[in-house]
Order: structure tokens, then C-alpha cells, then sequence
């Protein structure tokens, strides 16, 4: 299976990739991830894009589905992937389309979760990180313990600039202007599944697999 996860920031997308990720026993691929990595590694196209960044510019949209190209081509792909943070514009759909045909993809889905703005604000102010391992909690799940449940680290909870309110809501103003015409794009390819991102954990993952039942009933997830 080969699916695409898409939404605002805060929409639970990270989550729900590692829940799929364990069902299909299918990579999870983060295009932020796999970025660092070819750059970490100095291969041609992690070194060009090492040079663009340095000299703190955006990474072209022709080398990024380079490097989407080279990790989907990898052994670990071969019985499908989840992509996560591409494409963000029509014009990167498009390129994606274009690599689906030439790699053969065509049993593919975009995953959209859906989320009310206000809600995601309130979602994302109310997560902290620690200073010492980075995790990421809730205030619900560290609420009275001064030690990180995963490091032991103590008062070392701290926010994020990301997760304040004036952060977010630009952020979630660049989604709706530059990435949420991507939803129709895949809409009108017959390749969307729409579900809603704030319902509880397994109730998403659910209406996932169940959705994609519904899209290839013959694979029977």
C-alpha cells in the first residue's frame, strides 16, 4: 500500500503514520527526515542541497523529488510507504504523480486529516518538549510531574516557538492558502480520503483502514 499523509500542523499525522506504519509493516517516510539524511550523508544530491540551505534558501521542488525518488527506490519500499510531508502545492502533486507513473504506483491513496483551526491551536499550545531528549508531551500527560517520562530529566519541560498561538496560526494561514488546494487536486484523481484528525486516536485509524477498504476492496486491509 502506498499512502500519502496530509493535513494542517497538529493534526495527529505523525501518529497516525506510526499506527500505519506497524499495521502494513510499510516504511514511514518523512520528507524532513529523508533530507537530513542525504545531506548527513553527502550524496550528490544531499550535497547540492546542503549548499542551498547553507545559503538559507529553500530546497527546489526538482531536488527534493530527487531525493523522494532515490528513498522510494530503496528495498525497504518495494511492498509500499507512507509519505509525509509532500507534497504541500499542486505543482509538487503533480511531480509526485509524475514518479508514481514512472515507478509504476498506482494503488495509492492521500490520506487527508481534517481538523478545525481552533482546535489545532489548542491542541499545539498545550504541548511541551524536553530540553534534554526532545520528546514531546501534552499538558494532560505531564500534568504535576517535574521528571520527563521518557529521559528522567527534571524541569525540563519547555515550549516551543513553534507551539505558540501567533506561530501556529500563520502556519495554519499558509496551509489553507498554499497546501490545501493539494486536497483537490487528489480529489479530483479519485485518490482521496478524507477523515477527521481530532476524534480519538483509534477512531482516525479506523476510519482510515476502513476507508481504504472502501477505495481498493480488493486488497481487503
Amino acid at each position: 500500500m502506498y499512502l500519502i499523509l496530509f493535513g494542517a500542523p497538529g493534526v495527529g499525522k505523525g501518529t497516525q503514520a506510526k499506527i500505519l506504519s506497524e499495521k502494513f509493516s510499510i516504511p514511514h517516510i518523512s520528507t524532513g527526515d529523508i533530507l537530513r539524511e542525504a545531506v548527513k550523508n553527502g550524496s550528490p544530491i544531499g550535497l547540492e542541497a546542503k549548499k542551498i540551505m547553507n545559503a538559507g534558501q529553500l530546497v527546489p521542488d526538482e531536488i527534493m523529488i530527487e531525493i523522494i525518488r532515490e528513498t522510494l527506490a530503496e528495498e525497504r519500499c518495494k511492498n509500499g510507504f507512507i509519505l509525509d510531508g509532500y507534497p504541500r502545492t499542486t505543482a509538487q502533486a503533480e511531480s509526485l504523480t509524475r514518479l508514481f507513473r514512472k515507478l509504476t504506483i498506482s494503488d495509492y491513496a492521500l490520506i487527508c486529516l481534517e481538523a478545525n483551526d481552533e482546535e489545532v491551536v489548542k491542541r499545539l499550545t498545550a504541548r511541551r518538549a524536553c530540553k534534554s531528549c526532545r520528546a514531546i508531551f501534552s499538558l494532560s500527560e505531564i500534568e504535576n510531574d517535574v521528571h520527563c517520562p521518557i529521559c528522567g530529566a527534571e524541569n525540563s519541560f519547555y515550549q516551543r516557538k513553534d507551539d505558540t498561538e501567533e506561530v501556529i496560526r500563520t502556519r495554519l494561514e499558509v496551509f489553507q492558502s498554499s497546501t490545501k488546494p493539494v486536497k483537490n487536486f487528489y480529489k479530483n484523481k479519485n485518490k482521496l480520503l478524507v477523515v477527521n484528525g481530532l476524534n480519538p486516536i483509534e477512531n482516525v485509524s479506523s476510519e482510515i483502514i476502513k476507508g481504504l477498504n472502501q477505495m481498493f476492496p480488493q486488497k481487503n486491509y
